[in-house]
């Protein structure tokens, strides 16, 4: 697996090379998982991804596996032990994020009889498949990542902007982002 051509950011750690080979860019449609990669996204702002592939297990355990009905339900004992809890980034702001956005995600769900149908609305419900030859060409955000933005804020949810956006579209396979010369590229499952 050491040998293969892979984008440039993923060769640093083996955890990385495995996000990188069997979920980065893969097309998710599943309203758990894409729940529980927005609110990973959100916690990743300011921070390296790999700091949250490291921690992402223990955001299962603390946040009842992304189950959202029950975030929705956390209380000023349950964020306190939140921000006690060294396995996940202790920051008060994105807790209570995670926590609004577990009530706007249920919201959603309701309204559009599923988050999967209302999130892929902005790829037209089919992956983009992009052709850049290099890392320096892939832009942080698009239109399509600020207009998910735009209406995800409208709808209440936070930590939530084009370039969370758009790194969330990227790790859900709504947009294909593997270079050219990654042997991914072209394949849309490992």
């Amino acid at each position: 697996m050491k040998d293969r051509n892979r984008c440039g950011w993923s060769t640093s750690d083996p955890l990385y090379m495995e996000y990188h080979d069997n979920e980065w860019g893969v097309p998710v449609h599943d309203d758990r998982r894409l729940f529980e990669m927005l609110i990973l996204e959100g916690a990743q702002a300011g921070l390296s991804w790999i700091t949250i592939l490291k921690k992402r297990e223990n955001y299962r355990k603390a946040f009842d596996n992304f189950d959202a009905a029950k975030i929705a339900r956390y209380d000023a004992r349950k964020k306190r032990q939140l921000l006690g809890n060294e396995g996940i980034v202790r920051n008060r702001l994105k807790i209570d994020a995670a926590i609004g956005n577990a009530k706007a995600y249920m919201a959603v769900q309701q309204e559009f009889g599923g988050f999967d149908a209302y999130i892929w609305q902005f790829v037209g419900t089919k992956p983009k498949q992009n052709h850049w030859k290099s890392l320096k060409e892939i832009p942080a955000k698009t239109p399509a990542s600020e207009a998910m933005s735009k209406d995800l804020k409208k709808l209440g949810f936070r930590f939530v902007g084009p370039t969370i956006c758009y790194a969330f579209m990227q790790a859900v396979g709504m947009v294909n982002d593997h270079i050219t010369p990654c042997y991914r590229h072209n394949q849309r499952t490992p």
